[in-house]
């Protein structure tokens, strides 16, 4: 396939070989397995997932293509063991010894960890476009760039849990391993003729090596309730803690989007109807003023809501929530100057000069080092401003070889420099 420029995109209405039937019974999938390792090359692999309408984050279909074997289109649905997620280890070690193709692997290496479907290597479309400081990163956007090619997406938010999965889904989500091989074809002919190639490999080996490792659990999840902004009280943020975690458990109950039991801005809505003076005691009163509270999910739940109200009316003061947590970490750069003048004074030397740079390589800032792990280096540097130093505290960030072997001169030379 040739990259086209001045042509009309072409819209790529269905696969090559077609749509294939979806595996979903042990036999089929030995006979999936079968296929891909007697085929040659990378392999795509995406997954859709139902974020929106389901509680989990899990794979309601996981799509694979390989030359030599066409695409695979597996439910894990039904090899779950009652709650258990599905086991694919043997497929994932059937496929260990080839490269897998992800768009954007972040979104998906999750899922296929809960699946023990993992691979050894993997390419990253998106990262590898980034890397190329490419403009426009989402699949469909390079296929028209590198191919003249476009994708619909109108199945991309769909309810993927929804059985039988129609036949026009199916054929989408097809489409979205088609050319995924050949995507990574050309944009690694790119990262070769930039010399980029070695940074997309520590990238990618970066995200192998952290694939399978288990999240830690958020502090206070329901702080990212939205509307939680204008909630100002300890009292009302009791009321938003309560109705949250009451809301989450029974989401999790039902696998259903939490914002499918009951908005955020319901809960938001109920908060500020708290007295400032936390005297007024939220009622049933102050439930049926917030309209939300009435539609028939939510209302079916009233007295889970009563409950909570009554949980938050009990708490003493001592047990309400702070207004915000402690800082994890240095504070915003915009605080430095007061908080802490020589670090506003290192960030002022070398944060401008690492944005330059990175345009010089046309890369995104973040790219070349995370603003966390810049943020952490100048709040609180090493004791002594050697290359040693930095780069050893830049690694115990976690920032890869490239990007040290880059940037560690720079700030070294920015942080000894004479200030007058």
């Amino acid at each position: 396939m040739t990259e086209q420029s001045d042509a009309p995109l072409v819209v790529l209405e269905a696969p090559a070989d077609g749509v294939p039937q979806v595996v979903h019974t042990p036999d089929g999938l030995a006979t999936a397995t079968a296929a891909l390792t007697a085929g040659t090359g990378p392999i795509g692999i995406d997954t859709e997932r139902a974020q929106g309408f389901r509680y989990s984050a899990r794979a309601y279909l996981i799509q694979l293509r390989r030359e030599g074997a066409g695409t695979i289109l597996l439910d894990p649905i039904p090899f779950m063991a009652g709650d258990e997620p599905a086991d694919f280890s043997d497929l994932a070690a059937a496929l260990a010894d080839a490269e897998w193709v992800l768009h954007a692997a972040s979104q998906d290496l999750p899922c296929l960890a809960e699946v023990q479907l993992l691979p050894r290597r993997l390419y990253d479309t998106e990262l590898a476009a980034r890397l190329l400081g490419m403009p426009r990163v989402a699949l469909g956007t390079l296929l028209e760039e590198a191919f003249g090619l476009t994708l619909r997406k109108e199945h991309s938010a769909a309810d993927w849990s929804r059985r039988p999965l129609p036949d026009e889904w199916l054929n989408y989500a097809a489409l979205d391993v088609e050319l995924l091989a050949e995507l990574r074809d050309w944009l690694d002919t790119r990262l070769q003729a930039a010399g980029k190639a070695e940074w997309a490999a520590q990238e990618f080996a970066y995200l192998v090596e952290r694939a399978g490792a288990a999240m830690p659990p958020r502090v206070d999840p329901w702080r990212r309730t939205s509307g939680l902004h204008a909630v100002r009280t300890p009292r009302a943020l009791a009321v938003v803690r309560e109705l949250w975690q009451t809301r989450d458990q029974l989401a999790s109950s039902m696998d259903r989007a939490p914002g499918k039991v009951l908005p955020d801005r319901a809960i938001t809505a109920l908060a500020a109807r708290a007295n400032p003076s936390e005297v007024k005691r939220l009622g049933p009163a102050d439930l049926a003023a917030v309209p939300e509270f009435s539609w028939r999910s939510p209302a079916r739940y009233r007295a889970r809501w009563l409950a909570a109200l009554d949980r938050v009316a009990a708490l003493p003061r001592d047990q309400l929530p702070v207004r915000q947590l402690p800082a994890e970490g240095p504070p915003p750069p915009r605080t430095w100057e007061l908080r802490n003048p020589e670090a506003a004074a290192r960030w002022d030397a070398v944060r401008p000069a690492v944005v330059e740079r990175a345009g010089q390589l046309e890369l995104p800032v973040e790219n070349l080092i995370s603003p966390d792990a810049l943020r952490r280096l100048l709040w609180e540097p090493p004791a002594e401003l050697t290359a040693e130093a930095v780069d050893a505290a830049l690694a115990a960030e976690s920032v890869r070889p490239w990007q040290r072997e880059l940037l560690v001169p720079l700030i070294v030379e920015r942080l000894t420099a004479d200030p007058s």
